[in-house]
C-alpha cells in the first residue's frame, strides 16, 4: 500500500504559502503568462492553445506547432520555454538549456528560478544553478520550485560539488526559516533528508542520525534516509543496528519506498539511492 502523508497545520501553512508563490511567480509547465499585447494573446492562443496543445508534448507536432509560433512572434518567452519541454524529459539538455535561455532573457523574473532547478535537478550543471538561484534570490527575493525554497536545491549544488561545510550552512539555514515560519511539522521530509545528508557528509553522525530520524517520523519506509542513517550507525560503530536497518531498507525500496518527487519519473534525484543497495552490505563491514 502507497505511504500517506500525515496533512498537519504546519504542512498546511507551507502549502498555502506556496501556493501563494506559484500565483505570484507561476512555475507550471503549462501556466500561460499575462501578455499584455494582444497580438501576442492571438499567437500563444494559435499556436499552443489550438496547435500545440493538442498533442503530446514528445510528439513531433508539439515541436512544430510551436516553431511556427516562434517564427512569427520570437520575442514570446513561453513559446521557448514550451519549446524546451520536451528536451530536458527526453535528456537532451544542450537543446533544453538553448531554448530555456531565450525564455529567461525574454522573461527573468518568471523563468529564472525554474532554470536554476532544471539545471540543479536534470542536467547537473551545479555552477550554472547555483548561480541562476542566486541571482534570483538577490533580484526578486524567495519563491519555491517543486514545493521546495530556492536554498533547498542552493544545498544539493553545494553538496555535489563536495562544498559540505557550506551545503550544511545553507541546508540548517533553510530548516530552520522554515520551522520558525512553519513549526517543526511543516518542514518538508527532504528538506531534512538533505540536512542530514549534509551532517552525515561532515562526519557529524549524531546529528545526520537525528536529522534522519525526524525524517523518518513523517516518512517511516523512506529506504534512502534508512541507508544513510544505517552508514552513520556503522562509522559510529554499532554494527548490529546498521546491518539490521540496512536489510529493512532494502526491503522498502523493493516495496517502491523511495524519493517521490514529481521529477523522479525523469531523473533520479542526487543523494537517491538505486544500483548502491547491491554494495550496501561491503560497505557495512
Amino acid at each position: 500500500m502507497e505511504f500517506a502523508f500525515k496533512l498537519n497545520e504546519g504542512r498546511m501553512r507551507r502549502y498555502i504559502a506556496i501556493a501563494c508563490c506559484i500565483i505570484t511567480v507561476g512555475c507550471a509547465s503549462k501556466e500561460e503568462p499575462v501578455i499584455d499585447q494582444s497580438s501576442q494573446s492571438q499567437v500563444v492562443e494559435k499556436y499552443l492553445k489550438n496547435g500545440a496543445w493538442n498533442h503530446h508534448y514528445l510528439t513531433k507536432e508539439w515541436d512544430e506547432w510551436i516553431s511556427k509560433g516562434i517564427e512569427e512572434d520570437s520575442t514570446i518567452a513561453f513559446l521557448w520555454q514550451q519549446k524546451a519541454l520536451p528536451f530536458w524529459k527526453r535528456k537532451k539538455y544542450a537543446l533544453a538549456v538553448k531554448y530555456y535561455d531565450k525564455a529567461v532573457e525574454l522573461n527573468r523574473h518568471k523563468w529564472l528560478s525554474r532554470r536554476g532547478f532544471l539545471r540543479c535537478i536534470f542536467s547537473k550543471e551545479y555552477e550554472g544553478a547555483l548561480s541562476d538561484l542566486e541571482a534570483y534570490r538577490n533580484e526578486f527575493g524567495p519563491t519555491y520550485e517543486q514545493d521546495h525554497p530556492l536554498e533547498f536545491y542552493m544545498g544539493i549544488c553545494h553538496l555535489q560539488l563536495n562544498r559540505f561545510d557550506k551545503a550544511l550552512e545553507v541546508l540548517q539555514g533553510s530548516v530552520q526559516a522554515q520551522e520558525s515560519e512553519y513549526g517543526l511539522e511543516g518542514v518538508h521530509y527532504l528538506d531534512r533528508y538533505y540536512l542530514a545528508i549534509a551532517y552525515y557528509e561532515n562526519g557529524q553522525y549524531d546529528q545526520a542520525i537525528a536529522e534522519f530520524d525526524k525524517t523518518l517520523e513523517e516518512y517511516p519506509v523512506f529506504s534512502d534516509a534508512q541507508y544513510y542513517k544505517s552508514l552513520s550507525l556503522n562509522y559510529l560503530g554499532d554494527k548490529e543496528s546498521a546491518q539490521s536497518l540496512m536489510a529493512e531498507a532494502k526491503a522498502n525500496f523493493d516495496a517502491g519506498h523511495t524519493f517521490n518527487e514529481d521529477s523522479n519519473p525523469y531523473e533520479d534525484y542526487p543523494y537517491q539511492i538505486t544500483w548502491q543497495w547491491s554494495s550496501a552490505e561491503a560497505m557495512l563491514r
